[in-house]
């Protein structure tokens, strides 16, 4: 969808800030700050927007998160362990490259990161706090020469005259006046998408990278891997999961729930929540691990101790939180080593890319997405410089057109669509176990009646500038996503990993295949074969990009 219309500020503000750069990157988490970072030392010059404040905003910032951190001598076994479990979707190369990259490069922050050292004084590369690890990514992405866009949200991509991409436009919130970067080459780290279900650090991760991308001509794949659901104690929003292996689960009368770790854990908890509270007590969290916890994931008792209990004794009510294609699998397709999109110059990153060939149809956790947001962002970052240099500055001037659609402030006008009801309309699609945990072809076809209604009703709203104009294009970006999500789940007539359909519980061999998905007013799935690869010690097969 492309217009040539004029955008308008959500305050009616003249005033805007135009820039001019070799790489945009969109995001400012963890694959943005790599992918910015990357770009920079190969000499482009590099715009990074983030919706929120870089170095605070995103899941990573909120965690401790770790990284698939494999000696060169381990890699293979490991490799081999991944393979077995990703159920036929994964890369064995892929998986090799983030596990080299991500050896050879986390080390590199040294200086802008403290690594934590063991008794004999070797650092430690697993695992990572947070807060500072952001804080540290921040400070050398602005060594590097990286200018840094805060609470400066992307509203939509931009094409020149000769149909290039050649940057984007958003809007500043704290300054209120609109800013647009010219540039050849974008990189879309905008994250993954819970759909504002509370999950930690994701309030800003709606989808909005996906739909820019798509209105410009990318394709998404893994859509129907995206029920991913995190425990978290009732009425919090602290989704760090790892401690909750230690757990013991009883109903509200106190009865124990056979609800133990494993693969069948998330199942077994929703299964019980559906019948009533589920209560848990950390009891067999083993007393190392209690000492330790406090510097891994500092904010993880803040909750219990906001409100007096002691998790280790207490029981407390839990639930859980959908995390969508956040810790699910599902984003925008990379076509080449370059992370690149099907569109020339716009490459995608981290949780906004699809994870497939990396995770297959399981989720990576912490460990493996952390080191494919590394990766992912820094082959991103080095293809886009690369792709900037061989562009003419001569084609990147001109008149720029806008590519969105749906949600953009196009119009003069106050009125814009009750987004609060909208997005609830969405959530109650998108949020309950029995709808997106466990699925049936005949939900489905509801959930998605429900999600093209809402669709519907945001392409005929008007669109002014009244208001925030985020809003509304968050609230089309959910829906956007939503129905891609339930329309490859819906064609994806089996279980394999994260897509769970009760109405067909086996995994069948037709589906050995990817499922690419895309469109707008007229959302498509198209069924993608697997190329051969050869990986020795497992069956040759196909696979590609």
């Amino acid at each position: 969808m492309c217009a040539a219309l004029s955008f308008y500020s959500a305050t009616g503000a003249s005033q805007s800030l135009e820039l001019q750069a070799d790489v945009l990157v969109l995001g400012g988490g963890l694959s943005g700050t790599w992918a910015a970072i990357t770009a920079a030392r190969a000499g482009a010059r590099v715009i990074l927007a983030d919706k929120g404040w870089c170095g605070t905003s995103g899941v990573t910032a909120t965690a401790g998160p770790g990284h698939w951190w494999v000696p060169p001598e381990e890699r293979r076994a490991a490799i081999d362990k991944r393979l077995a479990s990703a159920q036929g979707l994964a890369d064995p190369h892929w998986m090799a490259r983030i596990l080299d990259c991500t050896w050879r490069t986390l080390p590199t922050l040294a200086g802008y990161y403290e690594f934590p050292r063991n008794e004999q004084s070797v650092p430690q590369y697993r695992g990572l706090r947070g807060p500072e690890y952001m804080r540290g990514m921040r400070r050398l992405a602005e060594d590097s020469g990286v200018r840094i866009l805060d609470q400066s949200p992307a509203m939509e991509l931009l094409r020149n005259a000769d149909g290039r991409l050649a940057g984007a436009r958003g809007w500043q919130r704290q300054a209120r006046r609109d800013w647009q970067v010219r540039a050849p080459a974008v990189v879309v780290a905008t994250g993954g998408c819970g759909f504002l279900s509370r999950l930690l650090g994701s309030q800003t991760n709606t989808g909005d990278g996906h739909l820019m991308a798509v209105e410009a001509g990318a394709e998404l794949s893994g859509m129907e891997f995206s029920s991913y659901y995190c425990i978290a104690p009732l009425d919090s929003t602290m989704t760090r999961s790892m401690v909750y292996t230690f757990g013991s689960y009883f109903d509200d009368v106190g009865r124990r729930l056979e609800i133990v770790p494993g693969p069948n854990f998330t199942n077994a908890l929703a299964r019980a929540l559906l019948q009533g509270p589920v209560y848990c007590r950390l009891e067999r969290v083993p007393e190392a691990l209690r000492a330790h916890l406090p510097y891994v994931q500092p904010n993880l008792l803040l909750p219990f101790a906001r409100r007096g209990i002691d998790p280790y004794r207490d029981k407390f009510p839990v639930t859980l939180h959908a995390e969508g294609t956040i810790r699910g699998v599902g984003g925008l397709r990379v076509v080449d080593a370059n992370c690149q999109t099907g569109v020339p110059g716009l490459f995608a990153a981290g949780d906004a890319a699809s994870r497939e060939l990396v995770t297959g149809a399981i989720s990576g956790g912490g460990a493996v997405n952390a080191a494919w947001a590394l990766s992912s962002g820094q082959w991103a970052g080095q293809g886009a410089a690369r792709y900037a240099r061989g562009i003419s500055s001569a084609r990147n001037r001109g008149l720029l057109l806008g590519l969105g659609g749906i949600g953009m402030p196009r119009q003069q006008g106050e009125r814009t669509p009750d987004t609060r009801s909208l997005v609830r309309r969405i959530q109650e699609e998108m949020h309950p176990y029995d709808k997106n945990l466990f699925r049936t072809a005949s939900q489905l076809t509801r959930s998605l009646t429900v999600l093209e209604n809402v669709w519907d009703h945001l392409r005929h709203a008007p669109q002014g500038h009244g208001g925030d104009p985020l809003r509304v294009r968050e609230t089309a970006a959910l829906a956007a996503l939503a129905r891609w999500c339930y329309g490859a789940a819906q064609e994806r007539r089996e279980t394999r990993g994260l897509h769970q359909r009760t109405d067909a519980p086996t995994q069948r061999a037709e589906f050995d295949l990817y499922l690419r998905s895309g469109g707008l007013d007229r959302p498509w799935v198209r069924r993608d074969g697997l190329p051969a690869i050869a990986w020795p010690g497992f069956e040759n097969r196909s696979h590609h990009a």
